[in-house]
C-alpha cells in the first residue's frame, strides 16, 4: 500500500486509534479489554510515549486518516524489567491483510535500536494465526501459553507469549 504513510503518532490521531481499539474490545477477543476506551484513557495511553526511548508508537495514515498503530510500552512497572518491552500493533478492520503491520513494526523496530531493550514481548490471544505469522516473521520465538487466563463473550481464552531477542538494538542480535 505505497498510498500509506508511516509516521509517529500525533494528538489528532487519537480519536481514529481510539475508534480501531474500542473496534477489537467491542467484536473480538485480540483484546481482552472488555470496555471500550474513553477519552481520558486514550490520552494517557497517547501520553505515555515519547519521540525516543522506549516507549514509541507510529500511526499508519491513508488520505490524512489513521488506520492503525504499533507501539512499545512498558511490559512490566518492576524496575528489573526495564529491559523488556511490550509490542502492540492495530489495525483497522479494512486494514488487514495488506502488509501494514510488516511496514508498521519495521519501523516501530528501527527506531527502537539503540535502545537499552533486551527482549521484546508480544502477547496474543489464540488463535489468531495472522498475528502469530506477523511475529514470527519479525523472529519472534513463542515462549509459551497460559491456558484460559482470559475470559471474554462468555469463554475462556489462551494468551500466547512471544519474544523477541533485541541485544544491541538489533533484532536477533547478540
Amino acid at each position: 500500500m505505497t498510498d500509506v504513510i508511516i509516521r509517529r503518532v500525533e494528538q489528532g490521531d487519537l480519536r481514529a486509534l481510539t475508534d480501531i481499539y474500542n473496534h477489537y474490545v467491542r467484536e473480538t477477543a485480540i483484546t481482552l479489554d472488555t470496555v471500550p476506551r474513553d477519552a481520558a484513557a486514550s490520552q494517557a495511553w497517547l501520553d505515555s510515549f515519547a519521540a525516543t526511548g522506549r516507549y514509541q508508537c507510529f500511526a499508519a495514515v491513508r488520505d490524512g486518516a489513521p488506520i492503525g498503530w504499533a507501539s512499545s510500552h512498558r511490559y512490566n512497572p518492576r524496575a528489573g524489567y526495564d529491559t523488556t518491552v511490550m509490542a502492540s500493533i492495530y489495525l483497522a478492520p479494512d486494514a488487514t491483510g495488506l502488509g501494514l503491520g510488516r511496514r508498521l513494526y519495521q519501523t516501530l523496530f528501527e527506531a527502537l535500536a539503540g535502545e537499552d531493550i533486551h527482549r521484546i514481548f508480544g502477547g496474543i490471544t489464540l488463535p489468531n494465526a495472522a498475528s502469530v505469522a506477523l511475529h514470527q516473521a519479525f523472529g519472534f520465538e513463542q515462549a509459551g501459553v497460559y491456558r484460559e487466563v482470559g475470559r471474554k463473550f462468555g469463554r475462556f481464552w489462551d494468551v500466547g507469549t512471544w519474544l523477541l531477542p533485541f541485544r544491541n538494538g538489533a533484532a536477533g542480535g547478540t
